[in-house]
């Protein structure tokens, strides 16, 4: 068949969610990538082309169940690599790198013209929620929405992010499944305490969508999870508080953990990044820092 691709790499950026107190609705797509690479094959199995992970290989097989069926297309089997910098399990995306690779890499491959707003759509009835998968595949800061009765995506507001602004991430070795960690939230919340996570979440915003990110030093406060998911990361509250000491704006628990991320200016960041490793050291909780900037890009496929 002309035009027909045998192989495609699609590059999906990490992001951190909730990003303060917006909780399964902020997401913002960072720089470091993940790769997935899916190549065809006749003898209709889906392959780890390197050992599998088990994990991984669910994920995949999961997206893959939901594309042929959205695609009204018989299953067909392919050898898939991920590869790349998302560590998994620390805050990060990195399921959603995995689900919108596929996703993304079937689609290249059967020749759907799905556009990213699908993708998210499905990235979102996987994962639970719309601001990793929003800001996976759209990048930049996303505020995403979905329907309140049913649940279902409907769209995201994007924000593109000026590269002066820094993104440190500071992640311990301990990992934390999303599904675990979604265990530690309470039931219900005291009324008042949604009102200020609700008003966090929206003085933030209007930060970024403005570009006043000096604001962002009075858009912390959040009561909807991290006074829940914080305590058991053995140094996370201390990094955050030491970032910000040496000079970041504001800094929340990434995703549902392990890691944490403070926003700061590009000149201070590193002395942010060594400050909130210091933190984690005292406890003495190996970790890795990273000093990034927001992808505005989004998925690509190569």
């Amino acid at each position: 068949m002309k035009g027909r691709r045998d192989t495609i790499t699609v590059r999906v950026p990490g992001s951190t969610s909730n990003c303060g107190a917006g909780f399964d609705t902020l997401g913002l797509a960072l720089s470091l990538h993940n790769y997935v690479t899916l190549t065809r094959v006749t003898t209709g199995e889906i392959e780890a082309e390197r050992p599998a992970d088990a994990r991984a290989l669910a994920m995949v097989k999961e997206a893959a169940a939901l594309f042929y069926r959205t695609a009204a297309l018989p299953p067909a089997g392919f050898r898939y690599r991920i590869e790349g910098e998302v560590p998994s399990a620390r805050g990060l995306g990195s399921s959603v790198t995995v689900i919108a690779g596929v996703l993304a890499g079937l689609a290249a491959l059967h020749g759907t013209d799905w556009s990213h707003h699908r993708l998210v759509k499905l990235a979102t009835e996987l994962e639970g929620h719309p601001d990793n998968a929003s800001a996976g595949i759209l990048g930049g800061f996303c505020v995403s929405r979905c329907d309140p009765a049913t649940g279902v995506y409907l769209d995201t507001v994007r924000i593109e992010v000026p590269p002066e602004v820094a993104f440190v991430v500071v992640s311990p070795e301990t990992e934390l499944l999303t599904k675990e960690s979604r265990g530690l939230l309470p039931a219900t919340l005291p009324y008042f305490d949604a009102v200020k996570s609700i008003n966090s979440a929206a003085f933030l915003t209007a930060a970024f969508a403005t570009g006043n990110f000096e604001k962002l030093s009075h858009a912390g406060g959040d009561f909807m999870h991290e006074p829940f998911r914080l305590p058991k990361i053995r140094g996370a509250s201390a990094a955050l508080s030491a970032g910000t000491a040496a000079g970041a704006y504001t800094g929340w628990l990434s995703g549902s953990g392990s890691s944490v991320l403070c926003v700061s200016p590009r000149s201070v960041a590193e002395k942010v990044s060594a400050a909130m490793v210091r933190a984690f050291v005292a406890e003495s909780v190996k970790c890795e820092a990273r000093v990034l900037t927001a992808d505005n890009t989004g998925l690509q496929l190569g």
